[in-house]
């Protein structure tokens, strides 16, 4: 197969901590150094959330102004997109970061169990975030954590709410959630297909120790793959991953299982739409 695969690097995202990985990059020079060895490592894509000195989840816009200043110097071309999870703020400060215009961001456009409690995303806030992305030219990521929210994609598609065909990732692995189920994987592939068109890219997240299941079955199935820290901490049972570089360098290693080139930076905006930085 010779379709370049994007990878996405997920750095940090709202829960890990030092306590959990000592690579976890928590303050805004930290990501911006651990980004860079993962976009030399092949990663095009950053999912950047952003954090409080005391570790602890922030939407706060100056952070992610700071945190895309320094990731375009040290990361040039690379796709910079920000988190709008509910981990991260209430309400609308949940895009706060929007009109700073960033390449994309994160879309969640229904509710889900979560581990301990209910992941909200209710549809007045969704409409919200999309209006926000629309009017500030910000590609959103449908990230799909059931099947209805890739229908729900697709009705917004068609209402005019979403500029582009979406470019859908699908979640799995979270507790009570969907699981890393093949059938289901391979009925998502066939929905985006059905919906969007056989050439339309997507994407595949897998949570904890399915993260090198799904990108396994996302490579192999001509999608584009995530990783990172934000999701998953280990190698493997006995082996904490040293860095996000770290994981971005096993997916590598699957491109090359299955003869898929890794995707540039310069490619990854081509496939999805996004003007050159």
């Amino acid at each position: 197969m010779t379709k370049p695969c994007i990878i996405c690097v997920a750095i940090t995202g709202s829960l890990p901590t030092k306590e959990n990985n000592p690579a976890v990059p928590i303050t805004v020079t930290e990501q911006i150094e651990s980004t860079h060895e993962a976009f030399e490592a092949g990663a095009s894509i950053v999912h950047a959330h952003v954090r409080n000195d005391d570790q602890t989840p922030s939407s706060d816009p100056d952070r992610f102004a700071a945190l895309r200043k320094g990731l375009e110097k040290h990361c040039p071309g690379m796709i910079i997109q920000f988190s709008t999870g509910e981990r991260s703020g209430a309400g609308r400060t949940r895009g706060g970061m929007l009109p700073l215009k960033p390449d994309m961001a994160s879309l969640s456009v229904g509710s889900n169990n979560f581990p301990t409690r209910v992941y909200e995303n209710p549809p007045e806030l969704v409409d919200w975030l999309a209006a926000e992305m629309k009017s500030h030219g910000v590609k959103p990521e449908i990230e799909a954590f059931d099947l209805s929210h890739i229908l729900k994609a697709a009705a917004m598609y068609q209402a005019g709410q979403i500029a582009d065909v979406p470019y859908v990732q699908f979640v799995m692995g979270v507790k009570n959630a969907m699981p890393a189920d093949r059938h289901v994987f391979d009925f998502y592939v066939e929905t985006v297909k059905r919906l969007f068109g056989n050439d339309v890219p997507w994407c595949a997240a897998g949570i904890g120790a399915a993260q090198r299941v799904l990108n396994d079955w996302a490579i192999s199935s001509g999608g584009h793959a995530r990783t990172g820290l934000e999701d998953n901490v280990r190698l493997d049972r006995s082996k904490l991953a040293p860095s996000n570089a770290a994981l971005v360098r096993r997916t590598v290693s699957m491109c090359d299982q299955y003869e898929r080139p890794v995707a540039t930076a310069m490619q990854a905006r081509k496939i999805l739409g996004i003007d050159p930085a």
